[in-house]
């Protein structure tokens, strides 16, 4: 089944005209029902202006063709999506293999959960002899037989997950034991004793972190995480050591927001959060290689999935095939595009030039314009502004001192909007709009939205950063331009999200009330959700680790490799210098002891440095000691750029170390590894 669709903003105005009730009138006395002291009016007259605006001819259409699902494929495409391919194709390779080996349980339970599916799938259509689950997951109990998840055997999974709620929750030992048969005989009643089996062994393996107050201190931390009613703003600490579904042992009480659901417009309603640093530092997006970031990606949808089954919710997902967008010009292209052709001007350049421009023009004169995103602009102006964008930006002959604020601010807008896919994805939209309809916890909303955002492609991960970055200055201004953080989240949030239309007006509201809340933690929480989990770097370090052993281990077998082997004997033995590495002459490489570590700067007139860590040392004590050495003889350039302390190769790419990483613990964790100060 294809369809062709029209641009977001159309179709959102066909859902409020054609398939669904009118949209509630623009009277603030209407809006109580799902608001708080306040009404969607923002949201309303911004999805009018969106009508107004398509109507016009002003913004094109874009043909988006979704494929429904067979059974099965979904499953096929997570498996691929993850990077376990080869569970398909039944190859054994490294990077498979790694990957598996680094999961949890609770992520290692969705891994066996999809491919249980789609070998059930398999096996229906006879396509071919698939691989046994435990083969994948390394067990060999003989008396556990291959079995399949279907939707019968879910409730066999509920009601597993029910009995380990029991048995961790009261005397667990006992329990465990006395309730040992009682599991087996349920799990031959469902026919589905691999399920079984793998819960038994979970709740054996959950023992030790059940008994331990740290691990009990974080899962009740994780899971009273909401506000009460009326609550004050309060602190909460954040801990990213322990997976997200590693923390939820409890399964809490889920379910769709009440009709009569209220979300507080002010900022107190919202906690506040702050990040544990752990001894390693936080680490950003931006500070890792594209090759671990797209370790990251993986597990993160692992890691998602898991979060979602854990408190019971589906993780739904769009299937798009095609994506028909422009192929030149600035609105309407595909990011990618615009980047590849922005980078043959400005190298390494992560954001396209028209959103920069557009952005950098409100920063400049608009923060503080009254109503500044919410007063349209002037529909004839903004059209021919955007034709002489097109004609003139890339010649750099564009006139921006023409260019009212509220005119920016359109093409803002509207630049977002003509995005062949929207910025958060067509893929992962329903799970945007899932985690705040089934999810009720403030805390765990954050967590799945963490997750979420790792999963974006560069370039929209990039772009949706410095656009909130730019929304976060135009709350920061409101005692000027009149827009508070609610103000800006109901004008921002028909312009980025897709959602179903519902045929009653309350129910169109919660929808308007659930993606203006989404927006609302995007802004709010933009810098805790860019930093990348200690505990998904944590598992890039062992899946690098574990390709490392598996090549080594291949290494033996070739004959070439060993005689060159034999050569080098008496040479010390080095890693595979990754990209960033840099080479120093042989009198620099000399044997280092434990605890010492040698850093490099090339860019310095003393290049070399051996250290001697102790448990206090951080990277930054390690710059301001270069600093103060090459004071004199550095050139002026260099000492106006800002040089991090960055650590290449062994278990890691590369990775730009946090100025508060305890270099005892990061050393400690990979030996092997190079250091260098650079920019």
């Amino acid at each position: 089944l294809f369809r062709k669709s029209l641009p977001r903003c159309r179709r959102i105005n066909r859902m409020l005209s054609n398939e669904s009730a009118p949209p509630p009138a623009f009277s603030r006395s209407n809006s109580q029902a799902s608001m708080d002291s306040t009404s969607m009016e923002d949201f309303w007259c911004e999805v009018e202006s969106i009508k107004e605006s398509s109507e016009d001819g002003s913004e094109e259409a874009t043909l988006l063709e979704f494929k429904p699902a067979d059974e099965g494929e979904l499953e096929a495409e997570w498996l691929q999506d993850v990077g376990l391919s080869t569970l398909i194709s039944g190859a054994e390779e490294e990077d498979g293999q790694a990957l598996l080996s680094t999961l949890t349980r609770t992520q290692a339970a969705a891994v066996q959960k999809r491919y249980n599916t789609y070998t059930q799938t398999l096996r229906k259509k006879n396509k071919h002899t698939v691989r046994d689950v435990r083969d994948i997951f390394g067990t060999s109990d003989s008396s556990v037989t291959t079995a399949s998840c279907n939707v019968t055997d879910l409730n066999m999974i509920q009601i597993c997950a029910a009995w380990g709620r029991v048995i961790l929750g009261l005397g667990y030992e006992k329990r465990i034991l006395a309730n040992h048969n009682r599991l087996f005989k349920l799990g031959k009643r469902v026919q589905n004793r691999n399920m079984l089996w793998f819960t038994v062994k979970f709740l054996f393996e959950a023992l030790p972190f059940k008994l331990s107050q740290d691990f009990c201190h974080l899962a009740n931390s994780c899971l009273d995480c909401g506000l009460d009613k009326g609550s004050p703003s309060v602190t909460e600490e954040l801990s990213y050591e322990v997976s997200f579904s590693e923390s939820i042992t409890v399964l809490p009480k889920t379910q769709e927001w009440p009709k009569n659901q209220r979300f507080k417009k002010e900022d107190s309603a919202l906690p506040k959060f702050i990040v544990r640093k752990s001894r390693f530092g936080l680490t950003e997006v931006g500070d890792l290689s594209p090759e671990d970031m797209k370790k990251i990606r993986y597990l993160s949808l692992i890691e998602l999935t898991a979060f979602y089954d854990a408190l019971g919710v589906e993780l739904k997902r769009n299937r798009v095939e095609r994506v028909r967008g422009r192929e030149n010009g600035l609105f309407g292209v595909p990011l990618t595009i615009l980047l590849e052709n922005d980078q043959k001007k400005v190298p390494g350049i992560k954001v396209p030039l028209i959103f920069q421009k557009l952005l950098l023009k409100l920063e400049e004169t608009g923060l503080e314009t009254e109503g500044i995103l919410r007063v349209p602009g002037s529909a004839s102006r903004v059209k021919n502004l955007h034709q002489e964008l097109e004609a003139k930006f890339c010649e750099d002959t564009f006139d921006w001192d023409q260019v009212r604020n509220n005119d920016a601010a359109g093409l803002l807008k509207m630049f977002i909007r003509e995005l062949p896919s929207p910025l958060f994805t067509v893929e992962y939209l329903p799970a945007f709009i899932t985690l705040v309809e089934k999810i009720s916890k403030i805390k765990l909303q954050l967590q799945a939205l963490h997750l979420l955002i790792m999963l974006l492609p560069e370039a929209n991960r990039d772009t949706a950063k410095a656009f909130l970055q730019f929304l976060k200055k135009v709350v920061a201004n409101e005692g000027k331009n009149k827009m508070n953080l609610w103000n800006v989240s109901m004008i921002v949030a028909p312009n980025l999200f897709i959602y179903k239309g519902k045929r009653a007006n309350q129910q169109e509201m919660q929808a308007a009330a659930t993606t203006a809340h989404i927006v609302r933690l995007l802004i709010r929480y933009q810098d805790i959700l860019w930093t990348v989990p200690s505990f998904l770097i944590a598992q890039v370090r062992k899946m690098n680790e574990a390709a490392m052993n598996n090549s080594k281990r291949q290494l033996m077998f070739d004959k070439g490799v060993r005689k060159l082997l034999r050569r080098k004997t008496m040479e010390r033995e080095r890693p595979e210098r990754p990209e960033g590495a840099v080479t120093f002459p042989p009198y620099l490489q000399s044997d280092i002891p434990e605890g010492v570590i040698r850093v490099y700067a090339p860019l310095h007139s003393k290049v070399s440095m051996a250290i001697q860590l102790n448990s206090q040392t951080k990277a930054k004590d390690i710059l301001a000691r270069f600093h103060c050495e090459n004071s004199h003889g550095s050139s002026q350039k260099m000492r106006g750029q800002i040089q991090s302390l960055h650590e290449i190769g062994g278990n890691i790419g590369q990775h730009c170390l946090d100025p508060d990483a305890y270099m005892l613990d990061v050393y400690r964790a990979n030996p092997q590894a190079e250091w260098v100060i650079k920019p």
